[in-house]
This record gives structure tokens, sequence and C-alpha cells, in this order.
């Protein structure tokens, strides 16, 4: 077959390695320019590609094409390919074809990245023989070229599930569904739920599907009596509407049981030594801990991995502590709900750091949360207006900056021994910042430098 990929990134250029490893013949088309290190391994594979442009000519002569999940539906290319009834996959598609691996699907709107990195970490540290692969930054296809694991953990967004067909995960995870990325699925909350709910659609009566109970979206649009798989729900409490696989004893004990139903004592798993942040991170926990069950770990092997474990960084990641205020860069927090989780999991008094770029934000379900745990709010955007009008009344303090530095001053000058500063923005990052990455990592800098220079917060008081 003749395989055209469009984009490449790390998805897009596994996808073509792989292809062409089994025998197809490919060309790779990126309508903007290809990194260095991509054309680099394109040239040394020997595959055809061009760079800042689609031709329209050469991508028609596709018998199938490999989209990168970035790319969206309505895109004069994909327009074009659909008139003429080209089969168009993902890169996640292409990998499940050529691989017999136990792949662990991980999908949600919150938790995706913690949820996946903490399971491989669990496998991985338990001897399995695992990799790691999807929307953490490694391509699957790639991988399978090699073939060289047992099991794959996949972190998967639902850009990359639109363009499944057949793929099978052994284990499906489903963490949440919450309004985002509505601008893709016509301003529907239903099409995206079931863009996530494609993580299932292949799945049979031997393989597991772990869901979050709790969460009143997944409920209303997963059809949960017509599907044959094996399926795990879980609570971050003991239900009696549900018979749970997974649910908290007490705060930092869970249970397990993987046949529920049947009246047997589950097996607890302390979580004690987690270093974890907040309530969605105990569920995220669980979702790690059933998928270390399934795969035959004992409570003893997953205590020991939960201790040693730490978090992909902007994720309530804890940066610094001064004059006993501690610091946390949760940046990745970039909508109302992740930003709803950091509020809720933090005990003590926070000086709260907020705003950016606004993605049409509801802040009604902040409010109770902050006024009973934010002492005050730094605005840290170019148009705090409608933070303002939300918080002002609600905090005791309120008040905005456009510098990072400043922010980070401010919030140290404002808060006493015992507290807490947290920046979880619930906004995007692109009005000061590249990406919510380098928010996180100038926020980190600057407690790094009043840490070195701690009376700089007098100065600031």
């Amino acid at each position: 077959m003749h395989y055209v990929i469009l984009g490449a990134a790390e998805s897009g250029v596994g996808a073509a390695l792989l292809a062409q490893a089994k025998g197809h013949t490919v060309f790779v088309s990126d309508r903007g320019p290809i990194q260095p290190r991509y054309q680099q391994k394109l040239a040394q594979a020997g595959i055809r590609f061009e760079e800042n442009q689609h031709t329209l000519e050469e991508v028609l002569k596709a018998d199938e094409v490999v989209k990168s999940p970035g790319i969206p539906k309505k895109a004069p290319v994909i327009q074009a390919l659909r008139a003429q009834g080209t089969p168009i996959i993902s890169e996640i598609e292409l990998a499940g074809r050529y691989t017999q691996a136990k792949c662990i699907g991980i999908t949600g709107t919150n938790g995706k990245t913690t949820t996946t990195l903490l399971t491989y970490h669990l496998l991985k540290e338990a001897g399995l023989n695992v990799g790691l692969a999807g929307n953490v930054g490694y391509s699957l296809a790639e991988q399978v070229v090699e073939n060289a694991h047992d099991y794959y953990v996949v972190e998967l967004s639902s850009f990359q599930l639109d363009d499944t067909y057949e793929f099978q995960p052994w284990i499906s995870v489903l963490l949440n569904i919450t309004p985002d990325h509505l601008d893709r699925y016509g301003y529907s909350l239903e099409q995206y739920a079931q863009a996530k709910l494609r993580i299932t659609q292949r799945q049979d009566s031997e393989q597991y599907f772990v869901y979050n109970a709790d969460d009143e979206n997944i409920q209303r649009y997963f059809p949960a009596a017509l599907r044959p798989v094996i399926q795990l729900p879980f609570s971050l409490h003991r239900r009696p509407d549900f018979q749970l696989a997974g649910y908290y004893t007490r705060e930092d004990c869970l249970c397990t049981n993987l046949v529920p139903g049947l009246g047997l004592d589950g097996e607890e798993v302390s979580v004690a030594n987690s270093p974890l942040i907040g309530q969605h991170n105990r569920q995220n926990i669980l979702a790690a801990v059933l998928c270390a069950r399934i795969a035959g770990l004992s409570a003893e092997q997953i205590e020991a991995g939960l201790a040693t474990f730490r978090n992909a960084d902007h994720r309530l990641q804890p940066v610094g502590e001064i004059n006993e205020v501690k610091f946390i860069n949760d940046s990745k927090a970039t909508n109302v709900e992740a930003a709803w989780y950091a509020l809720d999991g933090i005990r003590q008094p926070i000086i709260w750091i907020a705003g950016g770029t606004d993605k049409g934000n509801d802040y009604s379900t902040l409010v109770p949360l902050a006024a009973s745990r934010v002492k005050a709010l730094v605005c840290l955007g170019v148009d705090n207006e409608k933070l303002k009008a939300s918080f002002s009344g609600v905090v005791p303090h309120l008040e905005e900056t456009q510098s990072v530095v400043t922010a980070v001053r401010r919030a140290a000058a404002l808060a006493a021994p015992g507290d807490v500063v947290l920046l979880s923005p619930a906004c995007a990052s692109f009005d000061l910042f590249r990406n919510y990455e380098d928010r996180g990592r100038q926020f980190t800098a600057a407690v790094a430098e009043l840490a070195a220079n701690p009376t700089t917060k007098e100065a600031f008081g």
C-alpha cells in the first residue's frame, strides 16, 4: 500500500517509520516546518517528505492516510481526501495493527498524563517489560517497529481517538468527561464524549474498562448495558448503587476488587506514601492501581511504586518552600475544572495566582472554594476583568500584575507561615507566555530567585 502521513512531528514520523518497516511506500507532508531531528529520522530512513505545504496531487495518491491529531476534520486537505473516499486513520490505529502487546489506553479530560505516568511507573518498578507512549510525547508506532515490550501504557487524547476504528486496548481507562476542545466537536458535549468513548468501541468480554463512577457525563453517555467489556468502576467513596472495583476505605487507603458483585473481600492498598496532592489525584491513583492489579501486581509492589513516583512537571508540583510557605506549580491547570481540583485538594490557606487567556470560562464553580480557602488572589494576565468580577468580594484581597516575578513576590508577601502559594491559572497561557510549560518554568524560576534572596519579600510587603 501507499501511505501518506499528514504531520511530521512525533506521531507522524513514528507512523511513517512503522509503515515503511512493514513494507509500504510512504510520503510525509507537513503544512508547517519540520523540526531538524524529525527531518533527520525521515532522511535516514529514505522516506520522502515535504514541509510548509500539502501538495494535493501527492496527498491524493494515498491508499490510506495517517493524520496528525492536531489537524481538524474541516481542514481542506482532509475534505479533499474524504471527497474521494480515502481512508484516514490515526497513528494509534496503525500501531495497533502491528503489535500483540497488551495496551493500557488512558483518556479523560483531566488527569491523563499523571495516570499514564503512574501506571507506567508501577508496572516498570514491578519488573514488567513495559513501554510508555501516546500523548505523553512518545510515538507508539515507532516503538512498535521494534515491538520490544510486552505492555504499553498509552495516553490518548480525544483527537487521537477520533481516527481509531479497530484499536483494541487490553485495558481502557476513562477518568472524566468535562467540556474542553468543544470547538473541534461542533460545540457539542455529546460529540466530545463519544470521541472519548471510542476507546471502548472494539473491546470484548476478555478486556477491561476502568472508569470513574463519580463522573456524571460518563454515566450519561456510556451505554453500560450494551457493552460486553469487563466493567470496573471506581469511586472516592463506597456506593450502594455501584458494584465498585475500587474505592477508598479511608483517606490513605483504598480497596480493590477485580470481581465486584460476588461478595468477595477486596484487597487493601495503602496510599499513605504517595506524593500526589488533591482529590483528582486520589481518582488518578485509583485508576492506576486498578490497572496494576489487573496486570498482576501485589499490594506490596503497588505501595512500593507509589512511594517512589514523581509526577510530570507543572501538575501540582511542589517547587519550593520559603519561610514555611509552600509554593506549588499547577500551570497545567488551563481550565476551570483543573483549577477546581487544585483548590479542593489543598487544605491549607491559599494565596492563589490565576489568570491568562480566558476560554469562555465560567468561574462560578470555583466561588465556594475560593470563599472558604483563598486568602488572596493575584491575577496574572493581560485582561483580568472577568476574574476580578467573579472573585471581588469573594476573597479578602485581590490584585493584578502582568509579571510572574511580581506575582510570586506579592504572593509571598501576602502569605503567612503554613500557607500555600498556588499557581493554578484556570486559563490558557498565551497572553504572556509561549505555553503552560513556559509559564510554569518562569514561576519556578521566580520562586528559586526569591528563595535565594528571601529579604526581597519584605520589599513587596
